[in-house]
């Protein structure tokens, strides 16, 4: 059997194997070092474990120009002070299992908390099952469902890609706005657990056509360039900060030195996962569908029309919209913007400073403001281009001070 189809063979078995963290980016670090010449002899390619020992990075500049601007997107995280909304409540005669307000955490999360979401809701004894929601939340509580032999129906007022789970940034950041810090030791057990569970997961989903998954390297610039520094003050909470608890499971970052990078000032490289959301989600529908589940585009506006619906069980994945649907004032919407460059192969790293991130996805390179003000408890969903483009352009500022650019 030939190498392509092995590796063919690994992809499935990954793909329907396994039922079961910050500095965001993507992509993968490559190193080289200088090759050897011989007179008259093709250069000596080095095997990339050599190339990365060697502890020079080469990176490929970002083409950051507005005009290379194709979208700018934004979504209202769901904050909740004491953390997720994860519990069973009766509501006439159906059962509600609640699955929302996960912060900036929804796709991080997800795996881990619709399995507590399903625990509940096969406790019931239910053998069919209703979402509500098809962002992050609904499609792993809809997959783990079907997975526990549920039969499994969909409602949502929309699909992906208009869902706000797509506006995500695309990194693995379980803690990001997941509780403030007064709930944090509380919360701390079921927190550890969920994060624990979608790590689990998310390490099957590598490798799969598309990569829906990869392990990325990136770049933290120390020395902020003259003129971008941020002095401006947090007016968002203190978050919990549960890091620790899961440090086995994450790569340490290191302490790189000028010279190391093409960048001007010391750096320190750290290794996460992210999310390529959009074949990510192509992925989680396609198998949702092909085991047999339905969905239907319906948007609800009061809880009391749930009672129509021919599940008896259902489990709540709306996400903020939540707050509007059942009246849960406990959700603060955190407001997030981001602008996606055209794509970059080439780049296949994660850059940030103290003012701004990019992560660079297959879909498009996201740059975002970091460290801004304005945007807690605040539901204006209008983009905000001149911000964007700043961002792009203070993105241009540092890449003309890389070398060999």
């Amino acid at each position: 059997m030939n190498l392509k189809a092995i590796s063919g063979q690994r992809r499935q078995f990954l793909r329907h194997a396994g039922t079961t963290l910050a500095l965001a980016s993507t992509a993968t670090l490559a190193g080289c070092a200088r090759q050897a010449m011989v007179p008259n002899a093709k250069p000596t390619v080095l095997p990339r474990a050599a190339r990365l020992e060697s502890g020079v990075a080469e990176l490929a500049p970002v083409r950051a120009q507005v005009d290379r601007i194709t979208g700018i997107y934004v979504c209202t995280r769901p904050f909740r002070a004491a953390g997720p909304r994860l519990e069973l409540e009766k509501l006439g005669d159906k059962a509600i299992v609640h699955n929302y307000g996960h912060g900036g955490s929804g796709w991080s999360l997800s795996w881990g908390s619709s399995t507590l979401a399903v625990r509940m809701a096969q406790a019931t004894g239910v053998r069919e099952l209703g979402i509500i929601g098809c962002g992050a939340l609904g499609l792993t509580s809809a997959l783990l469902a079907q997975r526990a032999g549920m039969a499994v129906r969909i409602y949502a007022k929309a699909l992906p890609p208009d869902v706000f789970s797509m506006r995500a940034s695309g990194l693995w950041t379980p803690d990001s706005r997941i509780c403030d810090a007064q709930h944090a030791e509380d919360f701390g057990d079921r927190w550890e657990s969920m994060a624990r569970t979608s790590y689990g997961m998310y390490q099957s989903l590598l490798g799969l056509p598309g990569d829906p998954i990869e392990w990325i390297d990136g770049y933290h610039l120390l020395d902020t360039p003259a003129g971008q520094q941020n002095d401006t003050v947090s007016d968002e909470p203190e978050y919990g900060d549960l890091s620790s608890r899961i440090r086995d499971l994450r790569p340490q970052s290191v302490t790189l030195p000028v010279g190391s990078t093409p960048f001007p000032q010391a750096s320190r490289r750290f290794t996460t996962m992210m999310f390529n959301i959009t074949s990510y989600t192509r992925m989680l529908m396609s198998d949702f569908q092909l085991a047999g589940g339905k969905i239907v585009v319906r948007e609800f506006t009061h809880p009391r029309e749930l009672q129509a619906l021919p599940e008896r069980t259902l489990i709540n994945a709306t996400g903020y919209g939540a707050r509007a649907l059942f009246s849960d004032e406990s959700i603060i919407p955190v407001r997030g913007q981001t602008a996606r460059l055209i794509p970059q192969a080439e780049v296949n790293y994660a850059l940030s400073t103290s003012t701004l991130s990019m992560v660079p996805r297959r879909d498009g390179l996201l740059v975002q403001v970091i460290g801004d003000t304005g945007n807690f408890n605040n539901s204006d969903l209008t983009p905000n281009r001149a911000a964007s483009e700043a961002a792009v352009r203070q993105l241009a500022e540092v890449m003309a001070t890389m070398r060999g650019t």
